[in-house]
């Protein structure tokens, strides 16, 4: 039975006779909490000044009262505390509390539960000088290796960091069912081929994975190529002359384009 049919039958007294409503059952049957502050504030005007002020005092603890967040498990044994998420396609995407987002393959997640710690909302800051927020959008984890180790061995570091936010979000202990490892996902036949001791250390893992890469756009002349050689292996891409048929290759390919032309 739905609320206004209950506050109809309310308003009728036994056999049939009517007895007007009382302010106090109007507001109990008919409001919730947020429609009474809402019809208060409508006759605000007519009431005396301290139910206004109560009116805002209320409104202000609404207001204020926190939100409620989530805790993603990552497979790594890791915890990460965000707003919200979505999918995205075959991606997932997870708001930040700060602000911002990190899309990542779902395969990376273990589970994510609701957060039983509230969190306040952020402040509002007064808004940044636009040289100011380029800058924090261009700042990326490990930028400075990034963009060190792209420019000796000469490839884009936009397609670099768009590569790695895709095979690991940049969570340097990422280790894939596969048993591809840290930021750009380095099989192990792959670290043995560039030397990379340590899998899970960014500087070598980056080196490791920009040297491979450099080798497939060598090879294969355009990133789309390279890109679907490094997700699906160079013999899917000879075999398919071209982009393999996969949804997975596929989607992977798109999401680092488009990351990377941002």
């Amino acid at each position: 039975m739905s609320n206004a049919h209950r506050g109809h039958k309310g308003y009728e007294g036994h056999r049939g006779k009517t007895r007007q409503p009382t302010v106090r059952s109007f507001v109990s049957r008919r409001l919730s909490f947020v429609s009474f502050v809402t019809f208060v504030s409508l006759v605000a005007s007519a009431v005396p000044a301290r139910v206004v002020s109560f009116v805002t005092f209320v409104s202000l603890v609404a207001s204020a009262a926190p939100a409620r967040a989530e805790i993603v498990f990552f497979n790594t044994g890791r915890t990460l505390s965000v707003k919200a998420h979505r999918s995205e396609g075959e991606s997932l995407v997870l708001i930040l509390r700060t602000g911002g987002e990190i899309v990542c393959e779902p395969s990376v997640v273990a589970r994510i539960t609701p957060d039983e710690v509230p969190y306040p909302e952020p402040v509002v800051e007064p808004a940044e000088r636009p040289e100011a927020a380029l800058e924090a959008v261009e700042t990326v984890p490990y930028g400075e290796i990034i963009d060190k180790l792209s420019a000796e061995h000469r490839v884009d570091a936009r397609l670099v960091r768009a590569l790695i936010q895709v095979e690991s979000a940049y969570h340097e202990r990422a280790r894939s069912p596969k048993g591809a490892m840290g930021l750009m996902q380095l099989m192990p036949a792959t670290a043995r081929q560039y030397a990379v001791a340590d899998p899970y250390d960014p500087a070598s893992n980056i080196e490791g994975g920009i040297r491979h890469l450099k080798s497939l756009l060598e090879r294969w002349f355009t990133p789309a190529l390279a890109l679907a050689a490094y997700n699906a292996g160079e013999a899917a891409v000879e075999k398919f002359h071209g982009i393999p048929p996969y949804p997975e290759t596929q989607n992977y390919v798109s999401r680092i384009l488009r990351l990377a032309a941002r």
